[in-house]
């Protein structure tokens, strides 16, 4: 079976047994306003651009899901009184993914983008929620103290987090393809919308919530 039929089978199945859970756990205290992971995401004018390290894939998968989809739990995102912690790929960590399935390299963000809704939209939520972890504010300072840590994510599969070196700001997260490679926390993309119950850190590869 191909990358792309396991992604799609793991999707149906996840919406067949009825839906996707979003798994609640006690938020931090460091974190007190309430802006929206979505609201940062959105603020650059949400167009695609030549930014290879910016958000604008995850930015056009959460708006597709919740065009499509406007129960889906990929919601908790525009709400910024919910804790969450977001690991969002970049769009060059998605031209990466897009080309792992396909075999294509797609240098234009927008036909990227195309590539990745062609895998359809539950495979997009299911590959979205992933990322997420409900329920928690996470700031990298508490990340580099958890190595090992098991984190069930809101499409309820996990992801280990890996502290490759005290004191060194990258942590590996572990996914459930055994044969990827896994992504890391970028430094200069850490602590996104910091001061928030919804923060969101920047990693360098897409994380897989299957063996493709």
């Amino acid at each position: 079976m191909s990358a792309v039929r396991r992604l799609t089978a793991l999707a149906a199945s996840l919406t067949l047994a009825a839906g996707v859970a979003v798994v609640a756990a006690p938020a931090s205290s460091a974190a007190t306003h309430n802006r929206s992971l979505a609201k940062v995401l959105t603020s650059d004018g949400n167009t695609f651009d030549h930014n290879s390290r910016d958000f604008d894939n995850v930015t056009q998968a959460v708006l597709a899901v919740l065009a499509a989809k406007p129960a889906s739990p990929v919601g908790v995102l525009t709400k910024g009184g919910t804790p969450v912690t977001a690991f969002i790929p970049t769009d060059q960590a998605f031209r990466i993914f897009a080309y792992d399935l396909t075999g294509k390299w797609i240098p234009k963000e927008k036909a990227l983008f195309a590539a990745v809704a062609s895998l359809g939209i539950d495979t997009v939520e299911t590959v979205l929620l992933y990322h997420v972890i409900a329920g928690k504010t996470i700031l990298a300072k508490d990340a580099l103290k958890a190595d090992g840590a098991a984190l069930t994510t809101a499409q309820g599969g996990a992801i280990t987090v890996d502290v490759l070196a005290p004191g060194w700001p990258v942590i590996r997260l572990q996914d459930l393809d055994p044969n990827d490679v896994d992504p890391f926390t970028i430094p200069k993309l850490l602590d996104i919308n910091k001061g928030n119950k919804q923060v969101a850190h920047g990693i360098s590869f897409v994380l897989r919530p299957a063996d493709l």
